[in-house]
């Protein structure tokens, strides 16, 4: 059993960019054998800071699912109206345009491998609805125009965020999820086969503000015949190194290596086990994986992928008990 590893989250790399401590950070990723790819954050160009050092990394096994959810989120602090559903039609046109990037970026990835090697891009409804109107048309509108694009056979997936529901403060206030579906629903009738949604479990818990709104939401898209994916970052309301109600990407709790996880997280070993049952059949998941931020901020690379592992072992060990009980059925 292997994952996509948000592994940008757990960068030491937390204050600048110091080329030597990335690389070294990712040829230790390279060890961890349950890993069967990351997830890359999209910013605008293939790399943050350099494409051509960011190609000399990467493990030759390696698949790729592209989130675009730093990029929006950055452009989004620069231009409000930004974003696939806004109503603003430059924002709306500029979320496009940056989606072009992304298309280049898939493509010199792939070229670069030598083969289809980027599985999924992860979309979001942005912008900010408690900042500039987002709605279902604008986001049709411009999922039509992504589909027909080439994208060398990735599948354009929309990973939810949380809604703006009112006096609720947002972390990031997209479309509502039924919004997401009807859209995603539409298009799927007119003939687009290669389209899904992802559900992150700290994102829908932070919009429920209860663990079972990832349930909800992993059965809602699977009724939908939309479920492409499930990622598991963490979230809480304690105060900790993390922050209350923050989608810091906190891990999983660890019962038995408390150090190896956060204590305070609602994402405990038993609603990885819920959510993973929801989402089943798990093969069936075009994502699957976890985005795990590390605190403190100053832990070494040994300590970072010591933490890494163990919540990779958690997913593992989950992922094997819910498997073996649906043999059992």
């Amino acid at each position: 059993m292997q994952y996509f590893l948000g592994a940008y989250a757990a960068s030491p790399n937390t204050t600048g960019w110091d080329p030597d401590l990335e690389a070294a950070y990712y040829r230790s990723l390279a060890s961890l054998a349950s890993v069967k790819g990351l997830e890359h954050p999209f910013l605008g160009q293939l790399h943050q800071y350099d494409d051509n050092w960011f190609l000399q990394q990467l493990a030759p096994h390696w698949d790729y699912v592209f989130t675009t959810i730093p990029g929006v989120m950055n452009a989004l602090a620069q231009q409000p109206g930004f974003g696939l559903a806004s109503t603003d039609e430059a924002g709306r046109q500029a979320a496009l345009q940056f989606m072009r990037s992304a298309q280049q970026a898939v493509h010199k990835l792939n070229q670069h491998l030598g083969r289809r090697a980027v599985t999924a891009i992860m979309l979001h409804s942005a912008p900010a609805r408690n900042k500039v109107a987002g709605n279902a048309e604008c986001f049709a509108a411009s999922l039509q125009e992504l589909l027909s694009w080439d994208w060398q056979g990735a599948r354009l997936v929309v990973e939810h965020c949380d809604a703006y529901l009112p006096p609720q403060v947002p972390s990031k206030g997209f479309l509502s999820l039924q919004d997401e579906l009807v859209v995603l629903s539409q298009l799927k009738q007119q003939g687009a086969a290669n389209l899904g949604v992802v559900i992150n479990w700290g994102r829908s818990v932070f919009e429920g503000r209860d663990p079972a709104t990832a349930v909800q939401h992993l059965q809602a898209a699977k009724t939908a015949g939309l479920l492409a994916g499930l990622m598991f970052s963490g979230v809480s309301d304690a105060e900790s190194e993390y922050g209350a109600w923050r989608d810091s990407h906190q891990p999983i709790r660890n019962a038995l290596q408390p150090e190896l996880g956060s204590p305070v997280s609602w994402l405990t070993e038993q609603q990885v086990a819920a959510a993973l049952a929801a989402a089943a059949p798990l093969q069936a998941l075009t994502v699957l994986g976890l985005k795990i931020g590390v605190r403190p901020h100053t832990a070494n690379l040994a300590e970072r992928l010591a933490l890494l592992q163990a919540q990779l072992n958690i997913l593992q060990q989950q992922h094997t008990a819910i498997t073996e009980q649906g043999e059992q059925a």
